[in-house]
């Protein structure tokens, strides 16, 4: 049997929601019913390695914390139903929707609700969806390394192929020579 919280309590929450909402750069929620407890554990370890926090709270917690909180007040709150979630990530947009998308694969009772973004739109399950197809910050700048490299890699296979080919004109004429 699970005590009522306490008003105290229930403040101390409604402020860390509010923090949270107000330092995160979106913030996913996703159903999580049936979802085994170790599997929650286990998602909470894999977010918490790219600085994704993932917490259940109360919805009606939540509801009051986001029209309490700056440029949240006129956000959509009707879809907070259920046993939900809440992803928050305050270094990286794409990353609290991809490290959920990325687990539901094993765990099907994972479902996108929505998100929330910075400046307090709600965004729906379509939108999310497509948020964690996007590669990562850190797979941009991989891929932006590999574009600034490309120019300099064709460059220096051009060199050492003229190289080569002076080299094997060379050998050629050597072998003419000793025959």
């Amino acid at each position: 049997m699970q005590m009522a919280l306490s008003k105290d309590k229930k403040q101390q929450i409604i402020d860390d929601v509010q923090q949270k909402l107000s330092s995160s750069k979106l913030t996913v929620v996703t159903a999580y019913q049936g979802t085994p407890v170790k599997a929650m554990q286990e998602l909470r370890k894999l977010g918490a390695e790219d600085g994704t926090t993932l917490k259940v709270f109360k919805n009606r917690l939540v509801k009051q914390a986001i029209t309490q909180t700056e440029g949240f007040k006129d956000a959509d709150t009707s879809a907070l139903e259920g046993m939900l979630l809440y992803a928050f990530n305050s270094e990286d947009e794409v990353a609290p929707a991809q490290v959920i998308a990325k687990f539901a694969k094993k765990q099907p009772n994972l479902q996108f609700v929505g998100a929330y973004t910075a400046d307090g739109q709600f965004l729906g399950v379509d939108d999310v969806k497509a948020l964690a197809d996007l590669p990562s910050k850190q797979q941009l700048r991989g891929m932006l390394a590999g574009t600034i490299a490309a120019p300099l890699t064709g460059f220096m296979n051009v060199m050492t192929g003229n190289v080569r080919g002076v080299l094997n004109v060379l050998q050629a004429r050597a072998d003419a020579i000793a025959e």
